[in-house]
């Protein structure tokens, strides 16, 4: 009973974790984190990291709103809202789904889901 509580645990845990990479690569994008971005993106990507890093630069007030993000596989579904203000309008940007992956033991985002 306990080793099935303990495997449990673990495969939460990592979906958690690929959920969590998904987050924080949204937080980074609308930052214009760059050095985070470049952690968490996959190498497949590797060579949109400038652009992924600028994608909100000439906005303001960039936010997320209601973010909630579950795994399913490769795919992390994400609910929620990117909300960045142009000029005086607000725009919105409804969350999708976003591949994931395993490199050296770690989740990396790579894109959205297809």
């Amino acid at each position: 009973m306990l080793l099935i509580f303990s495997l449990t645990a673990c495969a939460e845990s990592g979906e958690d974790a690929a959920a969590q990479v998904v987050e924080d690569y949204l937080t980074a994008k609308i930052q214009g984190n760059r050095d985070e971005l470049s952690r968490l993106l996959c190498s497949e990507l590797e060579s949109t990291l400038d652009r992924e890093a600028l994608s909100f630069a000439s906005v303001s007030g960039a936010r997320i709103e209601n973010l909630a993000c579950e795994q399913n596989g490769d795919v992390v579904t994400c609910a929620g809202q990117i909300v960045a203000t142009y000029g005086t309008n607000d725009q919105t940007f409804p969350l999708t789904s976003y591949r994931v992956v395993q490199e050296d033991g770690e989740w990396k985002w790579c894109g959205e889901a297809g």
